[in-house]
C-alpha cells in the first residue's frame, strides 16, 4: 500500500499501511487508542487500573471492547481446563517478568490461583475477591489490533493492513504474503501464508526468555513454562481471537478448540515437529 505510519505502543513497534493517507488527527487517534488500553491493562505501569487492582482488588469498570475480551479469555480458560488464565500474571512477575523486568525468579514455579475463587469478569467490568495481578498479554495486543482497525474503518478508510510486530490483520481487496519466522533462526522461515482478509497472530516462546527454560508461556495449572510446544501461529476473521488462540494452542489441543472456533493454525514443537490445519499443508516448506 501507498501510506504508511509506523510508532512504537505497549512495548513493541507498530505499522498501520492505508491505501489513503492517514491524516494527522486520525494518527493521534491510533495513539491515543493505545494509550488508553495500555493505561487500563498493563502491568508494567505503576498507574495503570491492573496494578491498582493488584494492590487493592476491588472493581474495574471497563469499556464496551472489555466484555469482548472477557468472554474469550473466559471461554478459552474452560477450553484448556484452566491451562489458560488472566490470573497468571503473578505466576509470570514470581518467575522474574516483573514490572521491573528483573528477570530473577523469586519463588518455585505454582499454580495460578483459581479463576472462579476470585475473579468475576461481567459486561461492565472485572472485580476481584482479593488483591492479585491479572495478565490479558494472551489476547490483548490482538484486541489492540483490531481497535485501531475498526477505528479506520469508521474513518472511511477500506484497504488495511495494521501490524503489531507480526501480529496483524488485514481488510481489503487482494493478498500478502506473510513468511513464518523459524523460532530457533531469526533469519529462516518455515513457511509463507497468504493473508487475504481477516487476522494472522503468533506466538513464540523465544521471544522472551530470561534464562535456562524460563520464558513468557506458563501453564496456569502448574505455573511452569511450557517446553513442548514452541511457536504458534494462528488465521482467523479478527486478532484478538487469532492471538487468544495462539497462546491457548501451547496448552491445549487444537481439536478441543475447534468445536467453539473457526481458525486455521501452524503448531512448532520443541523436537522439530510441525502440526497443521489441512489449509495449510501447503504453507511449510519441507
Amino acid at each position: 500500500m501507498e501510506y504508511s505510519f509506523s510508532f512504537e505502543a505497549i512495548g513493541t513497534g507498530w505499522r498501520v499501511d492505508s491505501a489513503s493517507p492517514l491524516p494527522a488527527g486520525q494518527k493521534a487517534g491510533l495513539l491515543r487508542i493505545a494509550e488508553d488500553y495500555d493505561a487500563l491493562y498493563s502491568r508494567f505501569r505503576a498507574d495503570s487500573g491492573i496494578t491498582a487492582l493488584a494492590v487493592s482488588g476491588g472493581s474495574l469498570p471497563l469499556p464496551g471492547h472489555g466484555a469482548r475480551l472477557g468472554r474469550l479469555l473466559r471461554t478459552l480458560h474452560d477450553l484448556t481446563g484452566g491451562g489458560m488464565s488472566p490470573l497468571v500474571g503473578e505466576r509470570l512477575a514470581d518467575q522474574g517478568y516483573d514490572a521491573g523486568y528483573s528477570f530473577v525468579p523469586t519463588v518455585a514455579p505454582a499454580p495460578a490461583r483459581a479463576w472462579d475463587d476470585l475473579l468475576e469478569w461481567t459486561d461492565d467490568g472485572v472485580s476481584l475477591s482479593a488483591p492479585a495481578l491479572l495478565d490479558v498479554g494472551a489476547a490483548g495486543k490482538g484486541q489492540l489490533v483490531d481497535l485501531m482497525l475498526e477505528y479506520l474503518l469508521a474513518a472511511g478508510h477500506g484497504h488495511l493492513i495494521v501490524d503489531a510486530s507480526g501480529d496483524m490483520r488485514r481488510t481489503g481487496s487482494g493478498s500478502i504474503t506473510v513468511a513464518l519466522e523459524h523460532p530457533y533462526d531469526p533469519s529462516s522461515v518455515i513457511g509463507t501464508v497468504a493473508l487475504t482478509e481477516g487476522a494472522l497472530c503468533a506466538s513464540a516462546s523465544n521471544r522472551r526468555v530470561w534464562g535456562d527454560g524460563l520464558h513468557h508461556v506458563l501453564d496456569a495449572r502448574t505455573g511452569r513454562c511450557v517446553d513442548t510446544v514452541v511457536a504458534t501461529w494462528v488465521l482467523a476473521e479478527d486478532a484478538m481471537t487469532a492471538d487468544g488462540l495462539c497462546t491457548a494452542l501451547f496448552v491445549a489441543d487444537p481439536v478441543d478448540l475447534a468445536g467453539s472456533f473457526d481458525f486455521d493454525f501452524v503448531l512448532m514443537y520443541s523436537d522439530g515437529r510441525a502440526r497443521y490445519s489441512a489449509p495449510l499443508a501447503g504453507a511449510l516448506f519441507s
